[in-house]
């Protein structure tokens, strides 16, 4: 498999007008100083070991939601505007980016998986990357993809491009 495959549909997204496209957030902070956030089954030590990394890397707010504090603590979760932004790392790999018919995004060098939630939310997860990477949007945030540089900034500096075995 060469490292260029991409098993989903993906559309490039700039720094620019990814402020402007899919899945962004609004410049207000939900109530809540914590967000229960269940993190992933333990993950093999060296997607941990990423997934550490990139959790030291990321932003403090994320299109102006502020960092929240995740229960329980983990190196594998962060939110922002208390649960209106959860990441998760080091998740298995999703049923869903086998189909060559989901679509994704490519901000800035990282390809996110797109799937509309039933609830309205969106969940992005990072693809050909050595360790997989979810992003949940709420409802009442998911109105552009300009959340994603910063997160995808974080994520291109900690986590090599490469086909994760988990």
């Amino acid at each position: 498999m060469s490292l260029h495959h991409r098993p989903f549909r993906v559309r490039i997204v700039s720094a620019v007008p990814a402020a402007l496209a899919l899945v962004a957030v609004a410049a207000c902070s939900p109530g809540g100083s914590e967000a229960r956030v269940d993190p992933p089954p333990t993950p093999p030590a060296k997607v941990a070991g990423l997934c550490a990394a990139l959790h030291e890397e990321l932003p403090e707010t994320v299109a102006g939601l502020a960092r929240t504090r995740t229960e329980p603590e983990s190196a594998l979760t962060a939110a922002w505007g208390g649960s209106a932004i959860v990441l998760r790392c080091g998740i298995p790999k999703p049923h869903a980016m086998a189909d060559p018919e989901q679509e994704g995004v490519d901000v800035n060098g990282v390809a996110w998986l797109l799937e509309k939630l039933d609830d309205g939310g969106f969940r992005f997860t990072t693809g050909m990357r050595l360790a997989y990477t979810e992003v949940v949007v709420d409802k009442e945030h998911a109105t552009d993809a300009g959340m994603l540089v910063g997160l995808s900034a974080a994520v291109a500096a900690t986590v090599p491009v490469g086909f994760s075995s988990y």
